[in-house]
């Protein structure tokens, strides 16, 4: 008898900023495979030999701008699923989270890979969805071929020593997402964890030093994806100008927060629609941060409901680079999200139940996605951060004052600018919280 399988899928994505050219920022986004079976089990059967899919290119007319543009709303979409169930700070990264979905594209077929495909926002391609893959692999290898900052891409998997996959798919993960393959012994569940965590410490630069507290003696597959990024701002803060300040949480609460100060040429612009300053900080490269806070009687959530990549566009567009004062806040925040139930919201329903036809991964019945997980660090400070820019309908470059001082709630999006890619987003609701 064949057995059932369930299987978990866990995310965690961490950013950290560099201070002085020493500290490092990395992104670990970390995805686990627990297919653990239910029922009495026969061994899997042999790795299966199963020929590559035809490496065609992918469509001309769906460029790498179109890719990254539609990818780029679908990290707005599940912002603003987040931003319903958080009342709070708010930060992910939403390539952290396709990139490990890209991976589904690969283990998937039928409803399940389609429901996949929408959800990212990507186009169905009439039976030629294997192109994804592909594209994402590109957009891999263009953000991370810029030399004046750090931004790496890597994947690894661990795998119980006699558990074996669809040598389609150990192909194409090699292929697309370079992956490293490590084998370990679950049944030695105290062995496994320490080798584990210890190989995350080490790729995390120590900012996470246990992951796992345990393993089910079960478990089978460990994926594990990590972005490292590093960078410092074009012009930095001085530290020296860094003073308390008061931060206006909303109309009734304050709280004090080192806000740092310089005089630069930055570009901004003023969105009348949504009466929101947006300010872009550059960093050394082809990285930013794009800031967007409301003005004082206006509303963060009207702006978080009009995000979208046309919008982050026009923002550019209207740009103009003057001398200013600039004041903001340095701030530190941690944040974890279960992201299956947004994810199901979002669309992916099958691949949370038994319907989920992961046959390309593995000739095991029953295999589901039951759980995803994503934490997200980020630290800004006066040596390095970036910024981007947003906008709306009604733009108004010229109507911005000589200071801009960031000491209310604001959204935050951080992107590679070669290949348009958003890296992260966030809001920041109170500054000295995690």
């Amino acid at each position: 008898m064949k057995p059932d399988f369930f299987l978990v899928f866990v995310e965690l994505c961490v950013i950290v900023h560099l201070s002085y050219g020493k500290a490092e920022i990395g992104t670990q986004q970390s995805v686990l495979f627990d297919l653990s079976p239910f029922n009495e089990t026969t061994k899997p059967s042999p790795c299966s030999a199963v020929s590559d899919q035809p490496k065609e290119r992918p469509m001309s007319a769906f460029s790498m701008h179109n890719f990254t543009k539609l990818n780029t709303n679908f990290g707005f979409n599940l912002y603003r699923k987040i931003s319903l169930r958080h009342d709070k700070n708010v930060f992910f990264s939403p390539l952290s989270l396709s990139f490990a979905l890209a991976v589904f594209l690969l283990a998937s077929k039928g409803e399940t890979q389609n429901q996949i495909v929408q959800s990212l926002n990507l186009p169905i391609l009439n039976g030629k969805e294997h192109h994804f893959p592909a594209l994402f692999q590109q957009l891999r290898v263009n953000i991370t071929q810029n030399k004046e900052f750090r931004l790496s891409e890597n994947s690894f998997c661990f795998i119980q020593k006699d558990f074996q996959i669809k040598e389609v798919f150990h192909n194409l993960s090699k292929q697309y997402f370079d992956m490293e393959y490590l084998t370990v012994d679950f049944n030695n569940s105290s062995l496994a964890k320490s080798l584990i965590n210890e190989h995350i410490r080490q790729k995390t630069r120590g900012k996470i030093h246990a992951l796992f507290d345990a393993f089910d003696q079960d478990a089978k597959i460990i994926l594990v994806n990590h972005i490292l990024f590093q960078g410092t701002w074009l012009r930095p803060f001085s530290t020296k100008f860094t003073e308390p300040q008061t931060f206006y949480i909303d109309n009734y609460r304050t709280v004090r927060v080192p806000m740092m100060f310089k005089t630069d040429r930055v570009a901004a612009t003023f969105d009348k629609n949504l009466r929101c300053v947006v300010l872009k900080l550059p960093y050394r490269g082809s990285a930013h941060m794009l800031i967007a806070m409301p003005g004082k009687n206006a509303d963060y959530m009207s702006l978080e409901d009009h995000l979208t990549n046309e919008l982050v566009e026009s923002w550019l567009k209207t740009m103009e680079i003057r001398k200013r004062d600039i004041y903001f806040p340095k701030f530190k925040l941690d944040q974890t999200y279960h992201m299956d139930r947004l994810l199901q919201d979002l669309g992916i329903k099958d691949l949370f139940s038994y319907k989920a036809d992961l046959s390309q991964l593995t000739d095991e019945r029953y295999v589901k996605l039951s759980q995803v997980l994503q934490r997200a660090v980020i630290e800004v400070d006066e040596i390095g951060t970036e910024a981007a820019a947003a906008t709306g309908s009604e733009i108004m470059a010229y109507s911005l004052p000589p200071t801009i001082r960031v000491n209310r709630p604001f959204l935050f999006m951080i992107y590679e600018e070669m290949s348009n890619a958003l890296l992260f987003v966030g809001r920041v609701i109170n500054p000295t919280e995690l």
